[in-house]
């Protein structure tokens, strides 16, 4: 992972996911539905949540939503 958490954000579980039947991937902030992903994306996506925990799966929740680097995200 290039980029981490340096202030600490993503320590609480703020970010989670849910795999459908049909392959599809939601992504949720707060509970919040954020983006869905979809074939490649979401076969990749989920390769790379494989055995990850805590502020690692976070981090790459964050990434995926696509508003991690903007330095807006609360």
């Amino acid at each position: 992972m290039g980029t981490t958490d340096r202030r600490g954000r993503l320590d609480e579980d703020v970010f989670s996911y849910q795999a459908a039947k049909d392959g599809h991937v939601r992504l949720y902030r707060a509970g919040r539905h954020v983006t869905t992903l979809a074939g490649k994306e979401a076969e990749r996506f989920l390769a790379r949540m494989d055995g990850l925990e805590g502020s690692a799966a976070q981090l790459v929740l964050a990434k995926a939503t696509g508003n991690f680097k903007r330095g807006n995200e609360r």
